[in-house]
């Protein structure tokens, strides 16, 4: 199951190694797929995620999960 995040502030390749790092570490999540270009985060799981540990491991990382 893929499901598309919008993350506000990463501007560089340690962006999208931090919050590539805090969403891989979520329970079912299998794959982390980051555009820094947009902002745009895609998370492959093996099913739905909860949004608040989602919104959790982006803030954890340093940056802001965009409201849906």
């Amino acid at each position: 199951m893929d499901t598309t995040y919008q993350v506000n502030g990463m501007t560089c390749g340690h962006c999208v190694n931090a919050v590539s790092t805090e969403l891989t570490a979520l329970p079912g999540v299998t794959d982390v797929q980051v555009d820094l270009a947009t902002g745009r985060v895609t998370v492959t799981s093996q099913g739905p995620l909860n949004a608040d540990a989602v919104r959790a491991a982006v803030d954890e990382a340093g940056y802001d999960l965009a409201e849906a």
